[in-house]
């Protein structure tokens, strides 16, 4: 049952954290980068933590994928609880004006693609199992 919870939950509530002030006394923890790095090119890449939780989402994204293409009744819950998980996205992304921004969207959108490619996954994955004689 614990393998059936969605891990895109886990960006949603740092997210929330991060709007409550759990990561610093600023208004947007999302700006703050964590660390720069000078290029062999003399340009200067920095991280910010906004960067980072999307690539946090997106390696979730990744696993939530592979986890789809078990064929159980669990898988079942799963999607359910990914649905569960961007509809609270959607909800809070329309009503929570600290919600409203560019990293929130984003999150989201890797939500939906976890909603329509597991549902996508496991719908291949069941025509390849009925055999008709």
């Amino acid at each position: 049952m614990i393998a059936s919870i969605p891990l895109l939950i886990i960006p949603f509530i740092l997210y929330n954290l991060g709007l409550a002030g759990m990561f610093g006394g600023g208004v947007s923890p999302w700006s703050q980068t964590l660390f720069q790095l000078t290029m062999m090119s003399g340009g200067t890449w920095s991280m910010t933590l906004a960067d980072m939780m999307v690539l946090v989402g997106l390696f979730f994204l990744f696993v939530e994928i592979i986890k789809s293409t078990r064929t159980s009744n669990a898988s079942v819950i799963d999607h359910l609880l990914s649905t569960f998980v961007f509809v609270a996205f959607l909800v809070e992304f329309l009503l929570v004006s600290g919600a409203a921004t560019s990293l929130f969207f984003v999150l989201m959108m890797i939500s939906l693609v976890d909603v329509l490619a597991g549902f996508s996954v496991s719908i291949r994955s069941a025509g390849r199992d009925v055999n008709i004689s």
